[in-house]
């Protein structure tokens, strides 16, 4: 990024030093202003460009941030006898955890909201499951 930069102030440099080259004074004052327009266009759109990687960079990270916690969740429920991992659906946008599918009891729908309310980086927990007792 910031070599890009350097290079467009080089060329924005190199352009006004040539169109002043066969000026005179007056039009050397409006080759400068000029020059000088380019230059702080050029540093804005850098700036701008700057602020659009740094959020990209930031939506990337909360997907995964999201990712490893309905992984972590997954696995909470894997560890637990009565809920199965194969039967619950994990789902996690920024933070928030929706829980979807069965469980075999309300008290095992319940543990379940508290296993995954209990994983680092849940925000909230909605417990969409249905209870069906095994047969």
């Amino acid at each position: 990024m910031n070599s890009r930069l350097l290079t467009m102030t080089a060329i924005s440099a190199v352009v006004a030093s040539l169109a002043l080259a066969g000026c005179d004074k007056a039009d050397r004052t409006a080759a400068k202003n000029t020059g000088d327009d380019t230059v702080a266009q050029v540093d804005q759109k850098a700036r701008q460009m700057g602020d659009s990687a740094k959020d990209g960079a930031q939506k990337v990270g909360d997907k995964v941030e999201d990712a490893v916690i309905t992984a972590s969740v997954k696995t909470e429920m894997a560890k637990d006898s009565e809920l199965s991992a194969m039967q619950v659906n994990v789902d996690t946008d920024n933070g928030r955890v929706a829980l979807r599918g069965t469980a075999p009891s309300t008290a095992a729908k319940a543990h379940a909201t508290t296993l995954a309310a209990g994983v680092k980086g849940v925000a909230s927990v909605d417990n969409q499951l249905s209870v069906e007792p095994k047969k």
